[in-house]
Formats: structure tokens, sequence, C-alpha cells
């Protein structure tokens, strides 16, 4: 996600590049003709490409707004899973009765907290299409990640585990009956989140919708140069310019917010908030290796643009 507020114009003006080439190409092309051949002297009324503008500034406005709720649904679904994440590691550090701290415990608290940070991070490259897998085997034990490779779904199979280890808890007699029904409400929790998040991925924006849009913008661009030419002249080719770029990167936009996990610059932040969950939960196991393991977990672009994360 961008994270830095000083967006260069370079970036902003960049998704819409071809676009204003062909703007301007057309724009020039029919003041050289209206001013230079009487019989291409074709004008319209402006209240005409007015109308038709009032018109596409209420289905963008309605549009942006549906993008916009698709990516804070998936924001707030992840802040749900930071939550959610301290929840369960904190139910398992003090759920678990160890008055002996016995080895074998302790490493069971932090083998399942681990996995957790290693779920969310998953869950971010898996609604990214990268591989799920990847800078897990910090967090993981190797027979966990063999036990994951043979899934398609990753986070389901890390909460398979999870749940593995809740039964083993149970048996033990670490945990009481009470507390293993918290324990599964937790793991439900994160299940959700999770099926929330893939509802977004795998839902697409109505193509049909988008494109009789993107049609009547450029209708809209099409006529502008016949309403303001009378009016204008040659000064008719930076206002075509101005409000076509206006309507471009409003439409684009909202083209990028719809779809808050494809790995792009407009993403939900969701590494960054994998970050989160690891400080936090490491901070929890009083991990000292976190620090260590900074690097490993950050994805990062040089400094002066913005950052990707």
């Amino acid at each position: 996600m961008l994270l830095k507020h000083n967006i260069p114009l370079t970036y902003i003006f960049g998704k819409i590049t071809k676009e204003l080439i062909l703007v301007t190409v057309y724009a020039v092309g029919i003041v050289v003709l209206y001013e230079n051949f009487h019989f291409t002297r074709i004008s319209i009324p402006i209240a005409v490409p007015a109308l038709l503008g009032t018109v596409i500034s209420l289905l963008l406005a309605f549009r942006s707004n549906q993008a916009y709720d698709r990516w804070w649904e998936a924001r707030i679904l992840w802040g749900a899973i930071v939550n959610d994440s301290r929840t369960i590691a904190r139910q398992i550090l003090y759920f678990i009765d160890d008055p002996y701290y016995s080895a074998e415990i302790q490493l069971f608290k932090e083998r399942f907290i681990k996995r957790q940070i290693a779920w969310a991070y998953g869950l971010s490259q898996s609604l990214r299409k990268t591989n799920p897998i990847s800078g897990l085997d910090r967090l993981m034990k190797e027979e966990e990640l063999e036990f994951v490779k043979g899934y398609t779904n990753v986070p389901m199979s890390i909460l398979e585990l999870h749940a593995r280890d809740i039964k083993r808890a149970m048996k033990e007699g670490w945990i009481n009956p009470y507390q293993q029904v918290e324990l599964d409400r937790s793991l439900s929790n994160l299940c959700d989140r999770m099926g929330g998040s893939e509802r977004i991925k795998n839902t697409v924006f109505p193509v049909t919708y988008s494109r009789y849009i993107n049609m009547t913008i450029n209708l809209f661009i099409m006529m502008l140069p016949f309403g303001l030419i009378e009016f204008f002249g040659y000064f008719e080719v930076p206002i075509v310019i101005a409000i076509a770029a206006s309507f471009l990167l409003i439409e684009k936009m909202a083209i990028h917010l719809q779809d808050p996990f494809e790995n792009k610059p407009t993403d939900t932040p969701t590494t960054t908030i994998s970050r989160t969950i690891e400080r936090d939960l490491c901070q929890m196991l009083n991990d000292e290796n976190f620090e260590k393991n900074k690097e490993a977990s950050e994805v990062t672009m040089k400094a002066g643009t913005y950052y990707i994360l």
C-alpha cells in the first residue's frame, strides 16, 4: 500500500498516460480541422456534454463508493484478524496451566503462537496469489510445513494444525472444556475473517457495469471538443485534457480500490498488518529474536518514493 503522503505526480498520471495521449491527439485534430477546413465546422451546444458529464459524475460517484466499500471491508476484516490473533495468543499463554514450567508446554505455546503468525503471512500471500508458504520456514517446524504443502488452501491447513493442538491440550488436561470452547470460538473467528477476505478476492466486480461507464466516458470525451471549440478555439485542447484526466483518474481509482488483494500499491496493507501481529505476539512470547527477523518479514522499496507493504 502507498504509505507516504507525497505521492509523485508521475505515479498518478502514469496510470492514464496512454489515455491522455489519445485525448490530446483527438482534441488537437478536431481544433485543427475546425479552424482550417470550413466543411468540418461542427459544434454542439455545451449543454449536451454538460448533461452527459453530470450523469457520468453520478455513476462514477456510485462506483467509487462501491469500490471503497470493498476496500474498507477488507481493512475491517484484517483489523479483526489482528485482534483475534492477539486473543488466541493470550488464551494459549494463560489458559494452559503450567505450574512447573515444563519444557514441553513452553514449546507447545511457542509453536502455536508462531504458527498463528505464519497463518497471517500465509493468508496475505495466498490472497495476493503469491507463494503462500514463502518465508514461513522461520515460524513453523519442518513437519508442519510438509503438512501444509499438501493443501491447496495453506491458511486453512494451518488452522487445522491449531485445532489438532487444542485437541491435544484438552486430552493432556492442559485446558478444561470451557477453555476449549473459547479457543474453538477464536479459531472460528479467524476462519470467518479468512472466508470474508476470500469472498472479496473471488467476487469479481461486474464487468458490464465497468464497461458501460467506460464507454460513456469515452463518448463524453469525444463530444466535449465540439461543445467547447466555438467558445475557446485552440484553448479547448488543455480544457479537454484537464476534464478528461479528472474523469479518467476517478475511474482508475475505483478500478484499483475494488480489488484490495491484487498485490498493488492500493492494496489493503496485509503485509504490514501481519508484521504488526508478529511484533505483538513475539513480545507476548518475550521472543528476543524478533528484531533479528525484522528484515525477513518486511518488503520495502528504497526511500524517496513510497512503500508497498
